[in-house]
């Protein structure tokens, strides 16, 4: 015997809305119901959000009533705007996560909404029919019963519509009935076909009246017709119907949105875009009455749904497939930022890295070349996405290289002209590279980077502005390397655009003044201090504002040889990325 949770939970039904707009119908099917992040922890519903909790929420019965409970949602649960801990459902209740821009969810109880749908109409034709003997009506009553059942059930959509079908053939009677779904140009194709009995159909052997059809697609309207003799010269013409000998047949069409609008049928206003038609016909006259033509309404009505949600299904599908290849793009685009690599008596590094998307154009590096140089660098690929996350990989993949010895000028020419000959990428990337030995010596190349900052004993100057042209968009360009002596002390911050051109709600631009002004006086700072304030002044400059840009910081700082200064102990190794 059900136990009681599975009897009072009847048709309860979570409307996902995805942070697109996709929407899927997901079945309680028992309680407790988890819904969190992933399924390693046995969530019933699994939101692809890194921000959505593990261990979220849950639905649980109590005293008959249906209850959303927070398991650990780390922003707190909502249900329609107000924070709880744990509180019944009402039909129609919305609950978020605290996140403007992630997954709602709309919970349906399954009782009557007054619409024109398979419950209510039953209800309402119980009472004409409940004089019918055993058998008749009541017995095609309890066939579509049978078929509401499964409308957002997790069987196969085939399977539901199948059914359907065969159910929409049964209780009129039909000789057969089919399923028309349009396409991507709007053809319609047979994509169901069965005839009484449940007996399936080869569809690409049938030939249903392309009269009738066009017909009911041309009114937006049913076309029933008990006898194509009575019919108009159309129909009763039309040689499909006269090659098969056909005497009723039933055309509905299935949009998108079907708003019964009383007996007029559904006005055009009401209707979305189509999705195809649900077509019945028979040799016998009169084999569809009144009573049948509102129950295949609602049957039809029901059909469209499933099909609309099933288009929209197949969208989120995609759409977390999608997301979960960017989560893996992304979490390998963070495993080749540095975290950790061997500490030298000259030099401290601090950086990060926050993409505006989940992979992002933006790339640095730290690399020992020998004993006594390390190199270090920051580029910026135009773009951002899939597509600019490539090719930071390649331009790492490349750089990379140098430790064996290769110039680093002779490097960078022939990224540029890789990239240039291949302008189907579509891609150039601005970037500092340079040198630090352990005399102080640093060589550079700019690449139409932004000019780094020198820290030099308080005061931020600008004086790595000498360059060439991106990588990727001169072919003739030339790259040579310069060279700065730096002091012990001298803290080197490169950065991307995305620093400097933050916007505040009212898009103005943070800027070079900005930054140099929050840079000036970090005398000694430990690393990750100077890194932080940098951080923040963006964050509070840009007031929760969305940013366009990725944001990257590497902060370089050159020491004596054997001379390492205790300010640096928590800077060094002090890398972090978006992960982090």
């Amino acid at each position: 015997m059900p136990d009681t949770a599975s009897i009072s939970l009847g048709g309860a039904v979570l409307e996902v809305v995805s942070p697109d707009g996709a929407r899927r119908y997901v079945r309680v099917t028992q309680t407790p119901f988890l819904i969190g992040r992933g399924a390693e922890t046995g969530n019933h519903l699994q939101l692809s959000d890194r921000r959505i909790s593990r261990n979220c929420a849950a639905l649980v019965m109590e005293a008959g009533h249906l209850y959303i409970e927070d398991r650990g949602q780390r922003r707190g649960l909502f249900v329609n705007g107000e924070k709880v801990e744990s509180r019944s459902l009402n039909d129609g209740d919305s609950i978020t996560f605290g996140l403007e821009d992630s997954y709602e969810i709309v919970y349906r109880s399954g009782s009557s909404s007054g619409e024109e749908s398979i419950p209510n109409l039953l209800t309402r034709i119980e009472h004409i029919t409940s004089s019918e003997p055993v058998g008749g009506g009541l017995s095609n009553l309890n066939r579509l019963l049978e078929a509401a059942a499964l409308l957002h059930s997790q069987l196969p959509l085939d399977e539901v519509l199948g059914r359907v079908l065969d159910h929409a053939v049964s209780v009129t009677d039909a000789d057969r009935g089919m399923l028309l779904e349009a396409d991507e140009r709007g053809v319609l194709k047979v994509r169901l076909a069965r005839r009484s009995g449940g007996l399936r159909l080869p569809p690409e052997s049938l030939t249903p009246s392309q009269t009738a059809i066009q017909l009911a697609l041309r009114q937006h309207s049913p076309v029933i017709t008990e006898d194509l003799a009575q019919a108009e010269m159309g129909l009763q013409s039309a040689q499909s119907i006269i090659a098969q000998r056909l005497r009723a047949v039933v055309v509905i069409p299935l949009y998108a949105v079907h708003r019964a609008t009383g007996d007029s049928g559904v006005t055009p206003a009401a209707l979305g875009h189509s999705l195809g038609v649900l077509y019945l016909d028979s040799r016998r006259p009169a084999a569809f009455s009144k009573l049948d033509r509102q129950i295949l309404d609602a049957l039809a009505a029901d059909a469209a749904s499933i099909l609309d949600n099933a288009r929209l299904v197949i969208r989120e599908r995609e759409r977390q497939r999608l997301e979960q290849e960017i989560n893996i793009a992304r979490d390998i685009q963070q495993a080749l930022l540095p975290k950790n690599f061997p500490d030298h008596p000259h030099v401290a590094v601090a950086g990060c890295n926050y993409p505006c998307l989940a992979v992002g154009g933006d790339y640095f590096d730290v690399f020992p070349l020998d004993n006594n140089r390390t190199a270090f660098l920051l580029a910026d690929v135009s773009g951002k996405g899939l597509g600019a996350a490539i090719v930071t990989t390649m331009l790492q993949g490349a750089l990379s290289g140098m430790t064996l010895g290769t110039d680093p000028a002779r490097v960078i020419s022939h990224v540029n002209r890789f990239l240039c000959d291949h302008a189907e990428v579509g891609r150039y990337a601005t970037m500092f590279f340079g040198i630090l030995d352990d005399d102080g010596h640093m060589e550079f190349i700019n690449a139409g980077h932004p000019s780094p900052f020198l820290i030099r004993k308080g005061v931020a100057e600008e004086p790595f502005s000498e360059g060439s042209y991106p990588v990727g968009l001169v072919p003739e360009a030339e790259y040579s390397v310069a060279r700065v002596k730096l002091e012990p002390g001298d803290t080197v911050v490169l950065f991307s655009d995305g620093v400097t051109e933050a916007m505040d709600p009212d898009e103005e631009l943070f800027g070079v003044p900005r930054l140099r002004k929050v840079l000036t006086g970090q005398t000694e700072c430990p690393l990750d201090q100077i890194q932080k304030s940098v951080l923040e002044a963006v964050e509070n400059f840009a007031r929760g504002a969305s940013q366009a840009d990725d944001l990257t910081l590497l902060i370089v700082r050159y020491r004596a040889a054997g001379a390492r200064a205790t300010t640096d102990t928590d800077a060094t190794p002090a890398i972090q990325s978006a992960s982090a």
